[in-house]
């Protein structure tokens, strides 16, 4: 049979092949073919968004609580400033020795200035349940105007409370300075390694003037009044300022050994280097007369003033000061003013 008569229809060439129906485009661009989606595949993406709200939802939690928590941090802080821990006496109320401590460098703008030392020894006299006062000193001296300020005070209220003694003991150090604070106390001990003394009078500088050459710095200074620029440290030395300066070295020297001498008196033994500037032990500070006799601060209100209970009145850093003080803010001021400036001290 020819292809003629075949029942099945001529086809002359390769039937044509019908375009599929496009999906209809979005915003009148034609968008990707998408592969149909398995049940599998909706499952995955599923839990992966499931994961991503669980996620989103623990990090506004421990956001919300750090928030919290710094706010928390906050509000204590501001509340330990505004009532410091332990400057309460409220529960005192038996029988106690008093205790005051002088800590450090001792200058109005540190913790051992004369008006907190001042302020805790005036509370510790006031309270009628205090048998005696202890100063406790761990300090290498520094300003004799804070220094006599104190002992001036101390003076005074043994004369307004006679009946209430008091104490010098000495931890570590007690020199310069804090030794003059000691002499106005009726007795003074001391640990037998601890150094006392050091009845001097220092101040230091610095000269710049040839560093100034080497880099080619002129100094320009415009003052009025001919002693106004006295020990600049950018100009050359003067000999007549060096010597006027020494004069009120040597006068401060002779308050300090007056200082000493009447509130030491007779106990002090008859040796020229006493007033040298020397630091001694505690043992050798007892033979001369520098200090009563070795002990600790609890060993004296047990053993010779009979009272053991030691309540402390001594003024404190708050805590926020504290915080400013450990993060070294002041670092950079205080080494800029002890490089330029020229200070009298007790050493």
């Amino acid at each position: 049979m020819s292809d003629w008569e075949s029942d099945k229809s001529a086809d002359w060439g390769d039937k044509p092949v019908e375009p599929e129906k496009e999906s209809k485009p979005f915003f009148g661009r034609k968008s990707p073919k998408l592969p149909p989606e398995s049940g599998r595949d909706w499952k995955l993406i599923e839990k992966l968004v499931m994961s991503l709200q669980s996620e989103q939802r623990k990090s506004r939690r421990w956001g919300i609580f750090f928030k919290f928590l710094t706010f928390g941090y906050l509000i204590a802080l501001l509340f330990l400033i505004k009532f410091p821990l332990g400057d309460s006496l409220e529960g005192v109320t038996g029988k106690h020795t008093a205790l005051v401590e002088i800590n450090g460098p001792i200058a109005a703008d540190e913790l051992a200035s004369a008006d907190n030392i001042v302020g805790s020894l005036r509370t510790a006299f006031e309270e009628p349940n205090s048998v005696a006062v202890i100063l406790r000193i761990n300090s290498p001296g520094g300003s004799p105007v804070q220094s006599g300020y104190v002992y001036d005070e101390i003076k005074r209220l043994r004369e307004e409370y006679p009946e209430k003694k008091v104490y010098a003991v000495i931890s570590d150090i007690g020199a310069s300075g804090a030794y003059y604070i000691a002499a106005a106390a009726d007795e003074i001990y001391a640990n037998r390694a601890s150094l006392v003394g050091s009845i001097g009078v220092v101040a230091g500088g610095f000269g710049f003037t040839e560093v100034m050459e080497k880099i080619g710095v002129d100094r320009r200074l415009y003052t009025a009044g001919e002693n106004k620029a006295f020990l600049d440290p950018f100009s050359p030395e003067q000999e007549e300022e060096v010597t006027f300066w020494q004069s009120v070295l040597e006068n401060t020297h002779q308050q300090f050994i007056e200082a000493v001498k009447q509130g030491r008196g007779d106990r002090l033994a008859d040796d020229e280097r006493l007033f040298s500037g020397l630091v001694w032990s505690g043992e050798q500070a007892v033979e001369l007369g520098l200090a009563d006799g070795l002990g600790s601060a609890s060993h004296v209100a047990r053993q010779i003033i009979g009272q053991e209970e030691l309540v402390d009145y001594s003024r404190r850093k708050s805590p926020f000061q504290d915080i400013v003080d450990q993060l070294g803010v002041a670092f950079g001021e205080g080494f800029a003013s002890q490089l330029v400036e020229s200070r009298l001290e007790l050493r």
